[in-house]
């Protein structure tokens, strides 16, 4: 049958990998070749149909460099200037030796080649009905021209002086007029002949290298051009094309199910039908090669891999980031050739049944065409173990299974993916061990231990943790399986366990929250119960102490429901398993992670920050500032730091209403500003004040109520105070008392937003469900305090307090650099420090380092106050309130945990 949804190159792939074979023929006699190809048209075969393009990874890899190569390019033009016109010179004094004749020959060549080189291609590919290639190439072309013209508009408008005299010169025929930046021929000819593909053949690179060449040359020599300007277009050109390829996608070159049949004769089989096996989501977005069945006409079927470049580019990204964050163990190389891995899953293969393991057995391998390679085994049949049933699982097939693994690390190989799906189970009960295609020889003790852990928790998952630990401790023994412990923790698991033990962790948490609702619902049917059937008439006033004692009663059925329905998870059952057998096993998880992502992305969202922040310093000269700065305010500025200490503890007391120290707590809000730093300040300082709730006597769950409860009024009132502020700053200027026009498109904004949540049934959902999650702990927590209206007083006063504090010290910052009529009013100053707050917390910095420097400078500069002033007047809060703090912080973190506080 005819392939379909596959580019018209396929064919020519096809025909190429029939006569072709690779490894298996060398001789490749062209007439055996195609009578095979006949014979296999007429094989049936049986696959899903491919998609006609794919949007490959490697062309955004290509187009990511390419930008990156276009900035540093820009980067060195504009701050290595001397560099630039050193080069320059230097070049064009060697240049000018060239003999005249020599110049005209190779500019003639290279205007013509230009011209003529891309139609011929052109031509080529149409005469082999490859037009779509062509179109790719046209719209890369007219993109890039599109590129062109931006950059030349940029560069003669708004480009730094030193930019332009590294990518323009004089023009020899005009010397009034500057040459171009980015040639605007040149950069469309690249692009067009790199989104064809003609770099990809060796015949038509080598011509489009000599023709580049040339022109750089010609344009060189006659002074049209630097150096800078032609390394740009190519980059340019370049860069448009790869990006144009993975916008529209390539044309697939996947080998469809004939060219497998044909690649199969080639190597002495005779293959009757071949059937691709269905394959799972997780395996199908993954880079473990296509299966195929196939039957012969006289043997036992096959099982056929066949790895393409499509297929081993799944999941690159995902590799990148696991080897660039992960230490000693980090998964293959990202950029591996089919070469490299048809030799490294054939020499697994070998190794594995050299070792004694049960493995597919290896019987031929061969390329098909250029962008496939096929491994072919012996069939082994049988069920993957995660598809058996429960009662199929017996302890003789987990200790089976621990017996291949062991015949593996007895020679010192790794696995690397021991996941359900890849141990098969055939009809007389053998374990057979498949896709070793990511494993590793001679692997380090470390990998070793990964793969016990990776498979003592799929058993788990299959058979409970207390099987998959006997079963391991059977074969390996106690101590083996006691020093994986470091390594039984979600990073060190394949990917696709640790979806499986998320979704596991979610599960957990619905029933407890079903639980703990239950347990409420039963509480107050049995108060209701008891109730006097009877009533009069006549309304009583409701007993004070009974109400307290109903709430207390209730409070500890929820705790004690809680208590029952919470669960362990199954890393935690394996580590109890294990330390059952060997006490003294060692638990700590091992250090695996190089960067985690919050650093990452801290440190990237921090040096934007600095960037800004930085900009808005180099103009500013902090001698004089300094020298005249009034220190009483300074002083001043000082003291409220301080007191927003003391606010914040009251704020986080006033929804306590267990009995907590107030000095202690004040210490904690000071070790507080140590743990800013390490972690965002939305969620750091919550952390921290849950764990020392619960480290003074409150229960887990009420902790968390309250520190919710506190989290949930200080989100009201900083709303409340910014349009409170707002408008009193819109209308300070204004002899009426109607709010400016930013109040009021905000307050539009606002509602259209919660328009949209409430409109879209996904974001209705997602809200309703946090909300409602939220509500169920804080709201019981918040009527024990509102029970108590002094708690509830000085919570929300420590909350204005708090508020008022930072302004005040805002505010002093800002008189302590200000002169005579300079300062601003409090509205201002607050509504600028409640915006900045407010960003604060949503960033993902620590502390929300550079985004609130940022924010609070263009907000003081924005409500009229000086760059000079707004400057330093920032910089002065922030060391106050954020860096100066820092030290006794962590004097303060460490006695509250040598004291256990926290």
């Amino acid at each position: 049958m005819k392939p379909q949804g596959v580019h018209p190159e396929d064919a020519e792939s096809t025909s190429d990998a029939s006569s072709r074979p690779g490894t298996a023929d060398a001789d490749g006699k062209d007439a055996d070749a195609c009578v095979e190809e006949v014979h296999a048209d007429e094989v049936e075969s049986d696959e899903p149909l491919l998609p006609a393009r794919v949007h490959r990874p490697s062309d955004l890899m290509r187009l990511l460099v390419g930008v990156l190569a276009v900035v540093v390019l820009l980067a060195i033009a504009a701050f290595a200037h001397g560099t630039t016109s050193g080069l320059e010179q230097d070049i064009n004094k060697g240049t000018g030796q060239a003999p005249d004749l020599l110049i005209k020959i190779a500019g003639l060549a290279s205007s013509i080649a230009i011209l003529l080189v891309p139609v011929a291609f052109a031509i080529e590919r149409l005469i082999k009905r490859d037009g779509l290639r062509i179109a790719d190439g046209v719209l890369a072309a007219v993109l890039a021209h599109g590129v062109t013209l931006a950059t030349d508009l940029w560069v003669a408008k708004a480009a730094p002086g030193s930019i332009q005299e590294a990518l323009t010169q004089p023009s020899p025929g005009d010397v009034h007029a500057l040459t171009d930046p980015v040639h605007g021929y040149l950069a469309p000819v690249i692009a067009y002949m790199t989104a064809v593909g003609m770099s990809r053949r060796p015949r038509w690179r080598a011509v489009l290298w000599i023709v580049l060449m040339l022109d750089a040359f010609s344009m060189l020599v006659t002074g049209y051009t630097t150096p800078f300007s032609i390394i740009l277009t190519v980059l340019i050109g370049w860069t448009v094309a790869y990006g144009t390829l993975y916008a529209v996608g390539s044309p697939n070159v996947r080998p469809t199910g004939q060219t497998l049949i044909a690649g199969l004769r080639t190597v002495g089989f005779h293959p009757v039908s071949a059937a691709r096996e269905e394959a799972s989501e997780t395996a199908e977005n993954s880079d473990r090669g296509r299966r195929y069945f196939v039957t012969l006409e006289d043997g036992p079927p096959l099982d056929v891999t066949v790895v393409d470049r499509e297929q081993q580019a799944q999941g690159f990204f995902y590799r990148v980031w696991r080897n660039l964050t992960l230490r000693g163990f980090a998964t293959r190389s990202s950029l591996q050739s089919l070469r490299q891995a048809l030799e490294q899953e054939a020499l697994l293969a070998y190794a594995a049944i050299a070792a004694g393991a049960n493995a597919p057995k290896l019987i031929a391998t061969s390329e098909l065409g250029p962008d496939a390679v096929m491994l072919v085994y012996e069939h082994t049949g049988g069920r993957t173990l995660e598809s058996l049933a429960d009662e199929e699982i017996t302890d003789e097939l987990l200790r089976n299974t621990w017996r291949q693994v062991q015949a593996l690390q007895s020679r010192r190989i790794a696995h690397r993916r021991l996941a359900g799906d890849a141990i098969l189970v055939d009809r007389s009960g053998a374990v057979i061990l498949t896709d070793l295609r990511g494993g590793e020889i001679a692997a380090s003790t470390l990998l070793l231990r990964m793969d016990v852990a990776q498979l003592v928790t799929t058993l788990g998952l299959l058979a409970g943790a207390e099987r998959a630990v006997a079963s391991a401790v059977s074969i390996l023994g106690p101590d083996a399986v006691a020093d994986c412990l470091p390594m039984l923790q979600p990073i060190a698991l394949t990917r696709s366990t640790r979806a499986t033990l998320r979704r596991l962790a979610r599960e957990r948490a619905q029933r407890e929250r079903e639980a703990v609702l239950h347990a409420s619902q039963q509480a107050k049917e049995a108060r209701l119960g008891e109730a006097p059937q009877d009533a009069g008439p006549v309304l009583e006033k409701p007993d004070k102490k009974a109400v307290k004692a109903e709430a207390r009663a209730e409070k500890r059925a929820i705790d004690e429901a809680l208590e029952e329905a919470r669960e362990e998870d199954l890393l935690t059952q394996i580590r109890h398993q294990v330390l059952l057998i060997r006490p003294q096993a060692p638990v700590e998880p091992a250090r695996l992670e190089r960067v985690k992502p919050r650093t990452l992305i801290s440190f990237i969202a921090g040096a934007i920050g600095a960037y800004f922040l930085l900009t808005q310093l180099t103009h500013i000269e902090f001698g004089p500032l300094v020298a005249n700065a009034e220190w009483g305010w300074v002083a001043a500025a000082v003291l409220f730091s301080a007191c927003s200490y003391f606010a914040a503890a009251m704020a986080l007391l006033g929804f306590v209403p267990e009995r907590v120290g107030f000095l202690r707590t004040v210490a904690a809000q000071v070790a507080g500003s140590f743990v800013k730093i390490v972690a965002p300040a939305a969620v750091g300082g919550v952390a921290l004040n849950t764990r020392f709730l619960q480290r003074q006597g409150v229960r887990p769950g009420l902790a968390v109520a309250s520190v919710g409860a506190s989290q949930l009024f200080g989100l009201g009132c900083h709303i409340l105070m910014l349009l409170s502020f707002g408008y009193l700053t819109g209308t300070e200027k204004t002899p009426s008392l109607s709010p400016s026009r930013t109040v009021i498109a905000g307050l539009l904004t606002v509602a259209v937003l919660v328009l949209v949540v409430t409109s879209v049934p996904f974001l209705r959902k997602f809200v309703v469900t946090r909300v409602r999650s939220l509500f169920a702990g804080v709201v019981p927590r918040m009527l024990d305090v509102l029970q108590r209206p002094q708690k509830l007083v000085t919570g929300i006063g420590g909350m204005l307090l708090l508020t008022a504090c930072f302004v005040m010290c805002l505010d002093a910052s800002i008189r302590a650099f200000g002169q005579e009529g300079t300062s601003l009013s409090i509205a201002s100053v607050a509504v600028v420090f409640l915006a900045g707050n407010a960003l604060g917390s949503a960033a993902p910095t620590p502390g929300g380092v550079g985004a609130v420097e940022a924010t609070l400078t263009v907000g003081l500069i924005a409500v009229g106050l000086p760059k000079e002033v707004a400057a330093p007047a920032v910089l002065l809060f922030r060391l106050l309130t954020l860096w100066l703090p820092v030290l006794p912080g962590w004097l303060a973190f460490n006695q509250l945990s040598r004291k256990g506080a926290l």
